[in-house]
């Protein structure tokens, strides 16, 4: 199995020309249905949105909205779980925040029912190269499994696809695909480099990123024994 290092190597390298062949081949347009942006209906109940953050994308974030890290991104649920008071437990990365409803708290529609981000323009990786993804080990994949691919890249359910797309987005959307790669394994890298085993108070939940343990607010966990 290829190491962490190894495939970071292979991120570092990805062509983003042949990337953007790839994109193109499959085809994408955004359609604005707020599908990436809501949570998931499912026969054994409701899942919230869920979207990898990095750190410095949640203070991104903070310094464009004014609001506080819990307003803008919780802890992962994977590995959590539910105590007499909430979530307990140690986890690791981000997700961007959601409403009561399971919808990314960014989300938002026009009248018309046209679905809206009140970020955009500072949105995450996640979100910019959504429904799309590298296959390489140690990087993360959007919901859902894979329903189209060309080489390496790999396209997630949504009523986008295969629309025609211009060159000029093709390749500023496979730039950005590289650069998350490399981000998702820089970052992978960081928190094994990082990881501290924590035993959470109970009720309590810690976070592990690739800057260290820390609180659910975005606090570091730096008065453990």
């Amino acid at each position: 199995m290829d190491t962490l290092e190894a495939e970071l190597d292979r991120a570092r390298n990805l062509d983003v020309e042949s990337l953007a062949d790839a994109v193109e081949s499959i085809g994408f347009e955004c359609t604005r249905c707020g599908g990436c942006c809501t949570g998931e209906t499912r026969a054994d109940g409701d899942e919230p949105h869920t979207a990898t953050v990095f750190p410095d994308e949640v203070r991104d974030l903070q310094a464009a909205t004014g609001r506080d890290w819990r307003d803008l991104a919780r802890p992962m649920p994977y590995g959590l779980r539910e105590g007499e008071d909430g979530p307990e437990g140690e986890t690791f990365e981000w997700a961007l925040q959601v409403d009561g409803c399971g919808d990314c708290t960014f989300y938002d529609e026009d009248p018309d029912g046209t679905g809206v981000c009140t970020v955009h323009d500072r949105r995450p990786l996640i979100c910019r190269t959504y429904p799309f993804s590298v296959g390489l080990g140690g990087t993360s994949q959007p919901m859902g499994d894979a329903v189209d691919e060309e080489g390496l890249v790999r396209a997630h359910e949504c009523e986008g696809l295969g629309r025609d797309i211009d060159r000029e987005d093709a390749i500023e959307l496979a730039a950005a695909l590289r650069e998350r790669a490399v981000r998702e394994l820089e970052e992978a890298i960081a928190v094994r480099e990082s990881y501290d085993p924590a035993d959470p108070e109970r009720g309590s939940v810690v976070v592990h990123d690739s800057e260290g343990a820390k609180r659910p607010d975005g606090t570091p966990l730096d008065d453990r024994p």
